[in-house]
């Protein structure tokens, strides 16, 4: 067992002869320090492999260095990555998070979420929890002033909000450019729930997709999901019956394209020769559908690092009287990756 006694402020201090107050300003990268001793005092804590705890920073500081993270629907890939991403940035800047999880994603009841979340004095908020049908009027409210940053994540860009997104538009266009490029024109589209702003972002892409390329839309060239399998299993039946020229479908998630590829193995519709499929999210299971799947690849653990990158920006600028950090909407690009459900193959 490693007794090792570890190093403390003190020690710290009567290395480099100053106070502990001096070492507390170099640790919180205080300007009132000379460059001289400030370098002396980081030799030191190197050598003696000091580290301050939570605990010791959070009294100095008059900070908890505790992010609140508020999410919902931690059963699905998309909001679990997410949190994992948040997680790894938080532990990378030494800050602890403190996790509610609203019942479901349009929940309107959040005055107990903010009391609880304040009560322990967080530095900050990340709202990761996606913009789904009214979940977002009450950001519009005039009185609302938590008193400490707040970051969304998911949601269409407002003036004075803070908030990190991908691309679900570019994404919808770029799913939409590659079928049209392989000679597809009867592209059908399976959304999510129509009352995510996500579902509405991509299914925006393809109907002007279809548009610009001289493509006439109507009701029956779509269906509508909820992001599962099964639901992807439905909606193609759907547009089987309803679209019979149906040469290819861009399915807004890779989970509801499971459920295509499904349906059209039982029909003895061979993917892709016979039709098409896209999805969106690449999850990792998506390299081995049978056929593998084209999808648009959204890094939703990159949100999450970005959301606590961002929101961290912001408190260092309210507590170092810098130059406000002012709030921004950050737009991720996602990428395509093309693999076997959509390269038509001779036979």
């Amino acid at each position: 067992m490693n007794t090792k006694k570890r190093a403390t402020i003190k020690e710290v201090a009567r290395a480099a002869g100053v106070s502990t107050q001096t070492v507390s300003r170099v640790i919180n990268d205080r300007p009132d320090v000379s460059p001289e001793t400030r370098q002396r005092i980081q030799a030191i804590i190197v050598e003696l492999g000091y580290r301050p705890s939570a605990l010791a920073r959070s009294l100095i500081q008059q900070r908890s260095f505790t992010l609140g993270v508020v999410t919902a629907g931690l059963k699905y890939i998309g909001p679990s990555r997410t949190l994992n991403g948040i997680t790894s940035a938080a532990e990378e800047a030494g800050y602890s998070l403190l996790l509610k999880e609203l019942p479901r994603f349009d929940a309107d009841d959040i005055e107990p979420i903010f009391h609880a979340l304040l009560s322990h004095h967080v530095d900050g908020i990340i709202w990761a929890v996606p913009e789904v049908g009214e979940n977002r009027n009450w950001v519009k409210e005039p009185s609302l002033d938590l008193k400490v940053p707040i970051v969304f994540l998911a949601m269409e860009p407002m003036d004075k909000i803070s908030a990190v997104s991908i691309d679900n538009y570019l994404g919808g266009r770029m799913a939409m450019s590659h079928l049209l490029e392989q000679g597809y024109r009867s592209i059908g589209h399976i959304s999510g729930p129509m009352d995510w702003w996500e579902s509405r972002q991509r299914m925006e892409a393809w109907r002007d997709s279809r548009r610009e390329a001289g493509i006439e839309t109507v009701d029956a060239h779509w269906a509508e999901g909820n992001w599962s399998s099964a639901s992807g299993a439905q909606a193609v039946e759907r547009l089987f019956e309803r679209y019979p020229e149906m040469d290819s479908i861009f399915v807004a998630n890779d989970q509801m394209a499971l459920g295509v590829i499904q349906v059209a193995c039982q029909r003895g519709v061979k993917i892709p020769n016979d039709i098409s499929v896209i999805g969106f999210d690449n999850i990792p299971e998506s390299a081995f559908f049978c056929p593998s799947l084209t999808t648009v690849q959204q890094d939703q653990y990159m949100v999450g690092k970005a959301a606590v990158e961002e929101t961290i920006k912001i408190i260092e600028s309210g507590r170092r009287g810098l130059e406000p950090h002012g709030s921004r909407s950050i737009v991720l690009a996602p990428t395509l990756v093309v693999r076997q459900s959509t390269v038509r193959v001779k036979e």
